[in-house]
């Protein structure tokens, strides 16, 4: 009995021990980096910009962004990194940082090991990335697509910037390992089936991620889109907007033109601008998302129209006490 009563805890302990090693050394467990090499275009190198300066907003994240002014405009250069943060501060299981997507960071890395962070969350060394950047989404884009960002990436300037490197408060650094998964690419489309290609679009901008309620870090699927989501910024809590076409808390009554232009009047410099004191704010990149193509906006709209409504009334903006 006595021999049990120390064997036992130290049977336990091995075990332990053997599955944190697990989760350490075996995880994230996606495969290695494909073996690519994507030829720059000049198609690619237009549909690049695109998605990574409008539709998928990377330049919003990994660029400074002036939240003194309304939306947060970028300054300096953009793709620098140190723009995101995601500290204990604002909610986030750890401090993590979006980081220099420039050669500067970028140019030892190969095309597959780019391909591979952006699509299942896994990065040069092998570490799992933090899903701010939406990768679960990403990995369900076209293998084009990425493709397109990769050469798009390759073409900028080299800039010399420092981020910190990001750290995962304990436990949520073992838990993070088991998030990246490999991919499942789609292909993109018939743009004439207008639904199913906005559901495309909207993972690639990830409205989803966004504008659909959490608990305990995970999203409730059945109030998918339906907002609340809360953003903590300097004046205050902004939460996301009830997108479904719910009549009363969401868009329901809104017309296609109306959605498009909701979008459309931020392309005016002036809001790049406007002080907001310590009023409202948003983290919404509306100076960023403003130049959505009209079509892409139409096919956003055709799909959120389609779901099912959910009454979500939303509080959008706390100020501070």
């Amino acid at each position: 009995m006595k021999k049990l009563l120390w064997v036992t805890p130290l049977v336990l302990g091995l075990v332990i021990l053997a599955f944190v090693l697990y989760i350490k050394l075996a995880l994230p467990d996606v495969g290695p980096a494909p073996d690519i090499q994507v030829e720059i275009t000049p198609e690619r190198l237009e549909r690049g910009e695109y998605l990574a300066t409008v539709l998928m907003s990377c330049v919003d994240c990994h660029s400074q962004r002036d939240f003194t002014k309304y939306a947060g405009p970028i300054t300096g250069v953009p793709f620098a990194g140190g723009g995101a943060e995601f500290t204990e501060e604002t909610g986030a299981p750890g401090d993590f940082y979006a980081p220099n997507l420039t050669p500067f960071h970028l140019g030892e890395w190969t095309d597959g090991e780019i391909y591979r962070a952006i699509t299942t969350g896994v990065s040069k060394n092998g570490r799992a990335l933090f899903p701010s950047m939406p990768y679960h989404l990403y990995g369900q884009a076209s293998d084009e697509d990425i493709y397109a960002i990769i050469a798009y990436l390759r073409t900028l300037s080299p800039y010399e910037s420092t981020v910190p490197e990001s750290n995962p408060k304990f436990p949520f650094g073992l838990i993070l390992n088991f998030m990246p998964k490999k991919q499942e690419a789609k292909p993109i489309p018939d743009k004439n089936n207008i639904v199913a290609y906005g559901e495309y679009v909207i993972k690639l901008a990830a409205c989803y991620d966004c504008h659909t309620p959490m608990k305990k870090g995970k999203y409730i699927q059945e109030k998918a889109y339906s907002g609340n989501m809360e953003f903590i910024l300097p004046n205050g809590i902004v939460r996301s907007s009830n997108i479904t076409p719910d009549k009363e808390t969401g868009i329901g009554n809104w017309t296609e033109e109306m959605f498009i232009n909701r979008f459309r009047v931020y392309s005016a410099p002036d809001y790049a601008h406007q002080d907001v004191g310590d009023g409202f704010n948003t983290t919404m990149p509306w100076h960023v998302l403003s130049k959505i193509d009209e079509y892409d906006l139409k096919a956003i709209y055709a799909y959120l129209t389609s779901l099912e409504p959910v009454k979500n009334q939303i509080i959008k903006y706390q100020p501070r006490e």
